[in-house]
């Protein structure tokens, strides 16, 4: 029912942008006699003018005439990118209305519109990066049992000292106080209590922060059929986020299959949760790059086959990465960053002996402690060598500047995501280490996302426009 609203107020906007058209048709005929020739976006671009321009500058339409510039109506599914100066184009090419071929427009109504859907996106993703730094926080002060029960609408906190008891007296109940902490203090349970707490309002913070604005720019016709539908379909995979994170919570109440096995989350269900809110962030921020930056940089048909290239490399780069963070998860089910705190080796040996000693063979990669932490270490020694290759295989790529220095960007990333992995390891996890290694893997996750992003191939219409070689005067 909801999706069938949805479409129809789509629709409904874009049956009234239509007739608009219609009305302005007159207007656009008399403006035409304005717009410059093809032939002059066909120009040499100067390598220098192209570093300074600005990656991801908002292009405005520009309707004054006495300035010189001459921009293009931008009408329901087209963007006009238009520049002072035709040495300052740098990404973009003018888009004529007639001819939108190969063209994907997310975003109508122009680019005050384009701008408040790309800061709100990107606002969301931000939201949910803070989301997955707040839920390793918890995690990390072990702070993530200590709410028994879960209400999807939530509920307001214990405001009384009579209600901080009986919420103690639950969690009293738990296989976590009676093996853990034990003798614990009213005054330490507030204090987990208030962690996960947060980290549950939070996310449901969130939920409100996306569904307002969404609702508004329906409402005002902003959003295409396929951006309301794609959007919808996050705003979904958000709220079964809360349900996915009950279901990772109620594993770690139940009793443990041995006495001497301490109370935790399965590392399975964590490592769902973990990789849902990657899923949820990678949407979010693609989609954000999309509405900001309808076509990828390019200055010439050179850059474009050089970022093609490049294309090749990152996709599988962006795969290592993607495993290496979810065998984080793994590695944080299992407590496996508290076992072999040494590097390079594990201990006094390279392999221990016991990373096959489960049965089936496929349970030690998931639950052996010793395998999981091997394997985490491993995958991040690829993701390190993968990413420095790419940047190695690249150095002589003929390819835009701010693709370079994305490449230069995300290996620095890298390596640092490595130092804070092995410091985290050697310091037997702090809160502080933890967290910011938690945090270093989304960041470098959120580089590889825009490198792909700023490679793809670029519409037709642009391909037309661009000169072959970008010169330098």
């Amino acid at each position: 029912m909801l999706e069938s609203r949805l479409v129809s107020i789509l629709r409904r906007n874009k049956t009234l942008n239509f007739f608009s058209h219609l009305r302005n048709s007159s207007r656009v005929s008399n403006e035409s006699s304005l717009l410059p020739s093809r032939s002059s976006f066909s120009q040499p671009i100067s390598n220098s003018s192209v570093g300074r321009s600005s990656f991801y500058a908002f292009l405005s339409v520009h309707k004054n005439r006495d300035f010189g510039i001459y921009g293009i109506p931008n009408y329901n599914d087209s963007l006009v990118f238009s520049s002072p100066s035709l040495r300052n184009m740098s990404t973009t090419a003018s888009i004529w209305p007639s001819n939108k071929k190969g063209l994907k427009f997310l975003v109508t109504a122009g680019p005050s519109a384009q701008k408040m859907v790309g800061m709100w996106l990107f606002g969301s993703a931000a939201w949910v990066f803070s989301m997955v730094v707040l839920g390793g926080v918890t995690r990390l002060t072990r702070s993530g049992l200590s709410m028994t029960d879960w209400k999807f609408t939530g509920s307001l906190p214990p405001l009384s000292e009579e209600e901080w008891l009986v919420e103690f007296e639950k969690y009293k109940q738990s296989p976590e106080y009676k093996r853990v902490n034990k003798g614990m203090s009213i005054e330490d349970f507030k204090f987990i209590y208030w962690m996960e707490y947060a980290h549950r309002m939070w996310g449901r913070g969130l939920g409100v922060i996306f569904a307002l604005p969404f609702t508004y720019f329906l409402r005002k016709g902003f959003i295409t059929l396929r951006l309301g539908l794609r959007l919808s379909a996050l705003f979904a995979l958000g709220a079964g986020q809360g349900l996915i994170g009950w279901w990772m919570v109620k594993s770690g109440l139940e009793e443990p299959v041995s006495e001497y096995v301490q109370p935790r989350v399965s590392p399975y269900r964590l490592a769902a949760h973990l990789t849902s809110a990657f899923v949820i962030y990678c949407g979010l921020l693609w989609t954000a790059f999309s509405v900001v930056m309808p076509e990828p940089p390019a200055g010439s048909v050179a850059w474009v086959r050089g970022a093609a290239k490049i294309q090749k490399l990152a996709l599988p780069v962006s795969f290592v990465v993607g495993i290496t963070a979810v065998s984080g998860a793994f590695v944080a089910g299992n407590d496996a960053g508290h076992a072999y705190n040494t590097f390079p080796k594990m201990g006094d040996t390279w392999i221990p002996n016991d990373i096959f000693s489960m049965e089936p063979l496929m349970r030690n990669f998931f639950e052996n402690t010793s395998t999981v932490q091997l394997n985490h270490r491993i995958l991040a020694t690829t993701t390190l060598l993968s990413i420095g290759s790419l940047w190695w295989a690249t150095r002589k790529l003929d390819i835009h500047p701010a693709i370079r220095s994305l490449i230069g960007s995300t290996m620095g990333m890298a390596a640092l995501q490595v130092t804070l992995g092995i410091s985290t390891l050697l310091s037997y996890v702090p809160v502080s280490l933890g967290s910011a290694h938690q945090a270093g893997a989304l960041t470098l996750f959120t580089l590889v996302i825009l490198l792909n992003h700023t490679v793809r191939r670029p519409s037709l219409t642009l391909l037309k426009s661009l000169p072959s070689v970008t010169k330098t005067p």
